[in-house]
C-alpha cells in the first residue's frame, strides 16, 4: 500500500486522524493532514482504507500494491 494526500482538498474535519492514528497527523496551525508513514505496515492498511471512506473531501488516496 502507498498512501498519497492531495493537502488542497483537506478541510482539516480530522476523522482521518482519529480512525488511523499511526499513519495521519493534523498541523497544529491550520489542521491539513499530515502523512506520517506513506507506506504503513499491513497492520495498518484496514485504518488506511478507512481513513480514506471517511475523509468528507478525498484528500487520500491509497494505491494497493
Amino acid at each position: 500500500m502507498k498512501i498519497t494526500l492531495d493537502e488542497a482538498k483537506c478541510c482539516g474535519a480530522g476523522q482521518c486522524v482519529l480512525v488511523a492514528p499511526e499513519v495521519f497527523d493534523q498541523r497544529d496551525e491550520d489542521g491539513i493532514v499530515i502523512l506520517l508513514d506513506a507506506e504503513p505496515p499491513a497492520e495498518q492498511h484496514s485504518a488506511a482504507r478507512e481513513a480514506a471512506q471517511v475523509c468528507p473531501a478525498a484528500a487520500i488516496i491509497i494505491e494497493e500494491r
